[in-house]
């Protein structure tokens, strides 16, 4: 791998990591820095494999020497202790492309490397890491999932109790609905009245208006009037001094005097007439005010209690309004509890369907593990024979081993007298050796004996 898209860790870093989050016991305090660097051993590292696929995929490390005992495979022990080490390289080719090493080969189990082991180890480190944080999004998403679900349980107990409020408040129990009715009727009848008595007041109103404005206009005219009259009484008082003691005069003028006084006097009778008749109406518009007043203050009483209903209306619209309003979130909730309901539909299917296969896997897997019981009692019964044969062929080893070691005592013997046979020969060869050389010699002699006299 020329280049990596993770970052490939130190020796002292990944055996931190794997003893705390992957290995536990015995193993992670035995595991120590000496068993990845500088020649890494492989126990150690086809344990870490192991470890680390019981890990992700429940795999436990027993499951990876079962042995499928078929019947096409004669010699079912001695893949014993290959299947270990195949099983591990198996999950491994299929696991680490996840980890985004693709050249995963057996050298890796048998005969792993120092900075090819880091690397790998790196890898399953990062996507640990990876799937730690996936695990804690996924458990925060859960938490929220289920308190959404309690807000939506709380919500809909409030907007059922808030709905039976409204029922309460709304629905008039039986036995003050004739009540309720009479005082429906009662309440129109005054709303009625009230309306006659608003506009009788409001003629009134104006007549008293009216009559304010003439009794203005007569107060003006008498307030003339008693300038008149002092003005009058002045002239009359230089008419006094100017009195001509003529006789004639005196009487034109005190008949025109007594003239002016007597008009003056059916003015202020008028005019005592009127204030009469004004102090009457006054009174009359007094009582009238009075009556006002009752009714003001019956029309207050009135405004009060439109002002409750008003009020209970308010409460019953802002009601309605929250009802509304709950209504629109119980909507949603029940859309987002639909979408749930889907989602859980949807996973519940996946997980029927993964029950399923994995009921069907369990079925292969019991069937085949009756099939193997089956082969595993065939096989028990062929080793028995095998055992069997296996005696019968010790005992024949054995007599054969006692033949052996008579026909060894028989050789040994017969080769000792071979051998006492081969020394006399020897000997009896190394003197006719000597003879013969001694007879050569003699024969030498006569020879240059013989070619000396001739």
């Amino acid at each position: 791998m020329t280049e990596n898209t993770f970052p490939v860790y130190t020796a002292d870093a990944i055996v931190n990591f794997y003893r705390t989050e992957v290995l536990t016991g015995q193993e992670a305090k035995h595991f120590t820095k000496s068993d990845l660097t500088p020649h890494p051993k492989p126990e150690a590292v086809q344990t870490l494999y192991m470890r680390v696929l019981h890990l992700l995929y429940r795999f436990r490390p027993e499951c990876h020497s079962m042995v499928p005992l078929l019947e096409n495979i004669q010699y079912p022990a001695y893949h014993e202790g290959a299947t270990a080490i195949m099983s591990v390289y198996t999950r491994m080719r299929q696991f680490l492309p996840m980890c985004l090493v693709l050249d995963f080969s057996l050298n890796d189990l048998l005969a792993p490397k120092k900075q090819r082991t880091l690397t790998i180890l790196s890898a399953i480190m990062n996507f640990l890491h990876f799937r730690k944080q996936r695990m804690e999004v996924v458990l925060e998403k859960q938490t929220k999932f289920r308190a959404d679900m309690d807000r939506l349980q709380a919500y809909t107990k409030g907007i059922r109790e808030a709905e039976k409020k409204i029922e309460m408040l709304t629905t008039i129990p039986p036995e003050q609905q004739a009540e309720a009715d009479e005082l429906a009727a009662a309440l129109s009848e005054l709303q009625a009245t009230t309306m006659h008595e608003y506009q009788e007041v409001n003629a009134k109103n104006e007549s008293i208006t009216e009559w304010k404005a003439t009794i203005a206009e007569k107060t003006q005219k008498l307030a003339q009037v008693k300038l008149d009259v002092s003005n009058l009484k002045e002239d009359i008082s230089k008419l006094k001094s100017q009195i001509v003691e003529s006789p004639e005069e005196l009487k034109s003028q005190m008949e025109k005097m007594r003239e002016n006084v007597k008009n003056i006097k059916n003015s202020i009778e008028e005019t005592d007439e009127r204030v009469v008749e004004l102090q009457n109406m006054v009174q009359g518009v007094t009582h009238t005010e009075a009556e006002i007043q009752q009714m003001y203050s019956l029309l207050q009483d009135l405004e009060s209690s439109m002002n409750n209903t008003k009020q209970r209306l308010e409460e019953h619209q802002e009601l309605m309004a929250q009802y509304e309003k709950k209504q629109k979130e119980l909507k949603n909730l029940c859309m987002e509890e639909g979408q749930l309901k889907r989602a859980l539909g949807m996973k519940q299917d996946k997980e029927c369907k993964q029950n399923i296969r994995r009921q069907k896997k369990r079925e292969m897997k019991e069937q085949h593990v009756q099939e193997v019981l089956g082969q595993c009692d065939q096989i028990h019964q062929k080793r028995e024979e095998m055992a069997d044969k296996i005696q019968e062929i010790s005992a024949e080893t054995q007599k054969l081993k006692t033949s052996i070691k008579s026909l060894r005592d028989v050789c040994s013997k017969e080769t000792e007298k071979a051998q006492a046979l081969y020394d006399t020969l020897s000997t009896s060869m190394d003197e006719l050796h000597k003879r013969i050389e001694m007879h050569t010699m003699d024969l030498k002699l006569n020879l240059t004996k013989m070619s000396a006299n001739f």
